[in-house]
């Protein structure tokens, strides 16, 4: 996605950062994989990491993530 400029707040002051997004695809049995290793490795205390469900879309394109992630 490319670096984005995130305005937040931390600790109680405003901080202002640039960042790069990241959209990670999975299956919603690795989610919790996901999220334990990406806190692993992010520098933040705090890493924005979330889970959107999937409630339809490209079916070969569903199961090309699931067989990728088998």
């Amino acid at each position: 996605l490319g670096e984005i400029e995130s305005v937040y707040r931390w600790k109680g002051e405003v901080c202002q950062d640039r960042e790069v997004a990241l959209i990670v695809k999975t299956t919603d049995r690795l989610v919790e994989k996901v999220v334990a290793r990406i806190k692993e490795l992010h520098s933040y205390d705090c890493p924005c990491v979330i889970s959107i469900p999937i409630t339809g879309g490209n079916p070969d394109f569903l199961d090309w993530i699931v067989s990728e992630t088998e």
